[in-house]
């Protein structure tokens, strides 16, 4: 059993940091030119340079996304940037556009990578871009897990195959609805996600829907349960989707996964059902297994269903831990309080627990809430913790049946 690669997305440095922190193996970033998600803070030179030498000091690998659908006054400085992310040291760039491919063959040695753009969805096509000598292919997100199969044992290209985050409600992200309704190009970079609006619908002048509105768009992609059989497929590489979302989204999200695709891979017994509560703790919207069992039901879209409500709140990162005196330092996020319960979330131990005793700030006053973002405060952690470790705030648990035990290092089981 070969050991899949575990690809997450980036917004800026510190999510990618957190990204190859939590367990990724490579990340796969936007530039400032030429990449979709124009909204991503997204990377210049100088920023992707750091990036690359961060990910190469960890043995991992970083990927940066060329894959719009370049108009004519989008085609200027294509070779200069090219050569630039050359020499930034990239390990492949992501393309949609055969201008983009082409130019990158015949001015660059960069490895070339097909985005889900392209819409692959059979292993001829597949076959014609490795001709062409592009090393890897994204399939197209509408693929169910026996045609991936077919695929993946028809051609010699590495098969890379989306896992997890925002699904289309256009094939494999060719849509024109952010078009027409904004005036904004969702491929080249401008998508408004029009069809996560909330609509109403009409026959004539007859309201179809109920009170809740309606709402084009799919479910998110969740597989942890189809993860073991992607594996025994053979794909190279398991890829979430979220350059927009949060660190603590990334983190949570990669780390699951890291932690389940090792666990098979070390042929362990696998419990599933903590798999999906861990990653529910990040969810911000429904899931469903999308297109990965077969041709969707109505179960897999949202349409009139909304929830975005995580069952934890991110409220701070460790930035230091003094293990003399159990204070840790923690950059706030969002809002908690005196006797809030929290979980420490880390890449290198299981969630553990604790209550909030005391918050005190930068001049050592005790405050009755954290409330300003990115303050700095310490409180009592009654157990190690380390820097880029996160604190949750449970918000759905009764601590009536919840016991914390510490050994004698103060570490909790």
């Amino acid at each position: 059993m070969i050991k899949p690669e575990l690809l997450a997305p980036a917004g800026d440095l510190e999510k990618l940091k957190i990204a190859y922190i939590y367990g990724a193996d490579a990340v796969f970033i936007g530039g400032k030119k030429f990449s979709l998600r124009a909204r991503a803070s997204n990377f210049d030179i100088p920023q992707i340079k750091e990036a690359c030498d961060f990910a190469h000091s960890l043995n991992k690998k970083l990927y940066v996304t060329t894959n719009i659908i370049p108009h004519n006054e989008n085609i200027e400085g294509l070779v200069e940037y090219l050569k630039e992310l050359e020499g930034a040291g990239v390990d492949a760039i992501i393309c949609a556009s055969p201008v983009i491919i082409d130019t990158a063959k015949k001015e660059t040695n960069l490895e070339i990578h097909i985005s889900t753009q392209v819409s692959l969805t059979n292993y001829e096509s597949v076959n014609f871009w490795h001709n062409q000598g592009v090393t890897r292919v994204v399939l197209a997100r509408e693929l169910n897990k026996h045609e991936i199969k077919e695929i993946q044992d028809n051609t010699k290209a590495d098969i890379e195959v989306f896992i997890h985050g925002g699904m289309c409600v256009s094939y494999s992200g060719r849509c024109t609805l952010s078009n027409n309704m904004t005036d904004r190009d969702a491929n080249r970079g401008g998508c408004a996600h029009s069809c996560r609006w909330n609509y109403d619908l009409y026959d004539g002048a007859t309201k179809l829907n109920d009170e809740l509105s309606f709402s084009m768009s799919s479910k998110d992609l969740q597989t942890v349960k189809q993860i073991s059989e992607l594996i025994d497929i053979g794909v190279h590489s398991l890829k979430i989707e979220g350059r927009m979302k949060s660190i603590h989204y990334i983190a949570t999200v990669v780390s699951t996964y890291r932690k389940l695709i090792d666990d098979i891979c070390d042929d362990l017994e696998i419990d599933l059902p903590k798999y999906l509560l861990e990653i529910k703790k990040a969810e911000n919207r429904l899931t469903s297994h999308g297109f990965m069992e077969g041709m969707t039901t109505i179960d897999e879209q949202l349409y009139n269903m909304r929830s975005e409500n995580p069952s934890q709140d991110f409220i701070g990162l460790v930035i230091d831990y003094n293990p003399e005196t159990f204070i840790a330092t923690i950059q706030q996020r969002n809002r908690f309080v005196p006797g809030d319960y929290i979980e420490v979330f880390s890449p290198d131990f299981e969630p553990m627990k604790f209550k909030v005793d005391e918050i005190i700030d930068e001049e050592g006053n005790s405050v009755d809430a954290a409330r300003h973002p990115l303050q700095l405060l310490k409180v009592f952690i009654p157990f190690k913790v380390s820097k880029y470790d996160m604190l949750r705030k449970i918000k759905q648990l009764s601590w009536k049946n919840t016991k914390i035990e510490y050994n004698n290092n103060c570490v909790a089981r």
